[in-house]
C-alpha cells in the first residue's frame, strides 16, 4: 500500500471517473486505432469488487512506494458504486474525497479545462499534487463546477480506455486511468503503473496506450501535446483511408488474353 496522501489522513471511500472532453470529434478513428492496438477482438473479463479479490490484489501487490504529493477526488454519486476505482482507491488510502466547495491547489483533471495536461505540469503535481472530478457526461449540464475549484484545471489527450466498463472506448477513461494518465505525463511513471497495479486490468491501460503516452510525456508544453494528439490521429485516418484505397480485384480480361497470347507463342 502506498505511503502517499499524508496531509488528506482521514480519508473517506469515494468514486472516480474521468473527465475528458473535446476529442470525440475524433472518434471516427477509433476503428483504425483499436485494430492497430489489436482492440477489436479481445474483450477485458468484468473486475469483482468482492472483498476477497480486493486482499488477494493487495497481497499480490504489497510492494511500497511513496507519494510525495496529496491525490485527491470531488465525489459526485453518480457512478456505480461496485465498478468505482475512486472507491477501492480511497479504501487503500492512495485517494482522498473532497467536499464540494472545498479547493484543492494542486492540477485537477476537469471538463472546464483549457489546456491539456502536460510535462509542464510536473512542478505543480510535485508540490500541490493531483485531482480528478467524479461525474456523469449523461449529467454534465447539473454537474456543480463552480464548487470544484482548483488552480490548475486541465483536459487529458486523446486515450483509451483500459477498465471493463468501457473498454476500447477512447476518452471513457475512469478515475485511476485519468490520475496514471497525468502521473505518466507529468514524469511520475512509477507513481502511475503503481495506482494502476492495484486492478487486475490496470497494466493494461499502459499497454495499449503506450505510443501516446511515450509521445505526450516527451513533449515541452500543452500545445506540443495536442501537436503529437493531432498527428497521431491524422496518421491513423490516412492509414484507414489507404487501406479502403487497396481492394484486391479480380484479373481483368485482357490479363487473360496476354496470358494466352504468351503461350500461343511458345
Amino acid at each position: 500500500m502506498g505511503k502517499g496522501n499524508r496531509n488528506f489522513q482521514n480519508a473517506k471511500r469515494g468514486r472516480g471517473r474521468t473527465n475528458n472532453t473535446r476529442t470525440d470529434k475524433f472518434a471516427n478513428s477509433l476503428d483504425d486505432y483499436l485494430s492497430r492496438m489489436n482492440l477489436k477482438e479481445k474483450k477485458s473479463e468484468p473486475e469483482s469488487s468482492s472483498e476477497e479479490e480486493t486482499c488477494s490484489e493487495n497481497e499480490s501487490n504489497d510492494e511500497e512506494i511513496d507519494i510525495p504529493f496529496p491525490v485527491a477526488m470531488w465525489d459526485l454519486n453518480h457512478c456505480d458504486p461496485k465498478r468505482c476505482s475512486g472507491r477501492k482507491l480511497a479504501k487503500l488510502d492512495l485517494i482522498t474525497e473532497l467536499r464540494l466547495g472545498q479547493r484543492f491547489s494542486g492540477l485537477c483533471l476537469s471538463p472546464v479545462g483549457v489546456n491539456c495536461v502536460s510535462p509542464s505540469d510536473r512542478d505543480v503535481v510535485a508540490a500541490h499534487g493531483a485531482s480528478v472530478i467524479d461525474c456523469s457526461w449523461a449529467r454534465i449540464e447539473e454537474t456543480p463546477f463552480n464548487k470544484m475549484k482548483s488552480s490548475h484545471p486541465r483536459l487529458l489527450p486523446y486515450l483509451v480506455a483500459a477498465n471493463p466498463v468501457n473498454y476500447g472506448k477512447p476518452s471513457k477513461l475512469n478515475c485511476v486511468e485519468a490520475l496514471a494518465a497525468a502521473f505518466y505525463i507529468t514524469g511520475f511513471k512509477d507513481i502511475a503503473k503503481h495506482y494502476l497495479s492495484r486492478f487486475g486490468w490496470g497494466p493494461t491501460f499502459i499497454e495499449i496506450n503506450k505510443e501516446l503516452l511515450e509521445a505526450y510525456s516527451s513533449c515541452k508544453d500543452s500545445r506540443e501535446v495536442i501537436e503529437k494528439q493531432n498527428e497521431f490521429l491524422d496518421k491513423s485516418r490516412k492509414e484507414r483511408e489507404s487501406e479502403r484505397d487497396e481492394i484486391d480485384l479480380p484479373p481483368s480480361y485482357s490479363d487473360y488474353e496476354d496470358d494466352e497470347t504468351d503461350e500461343e507463342e511458345n
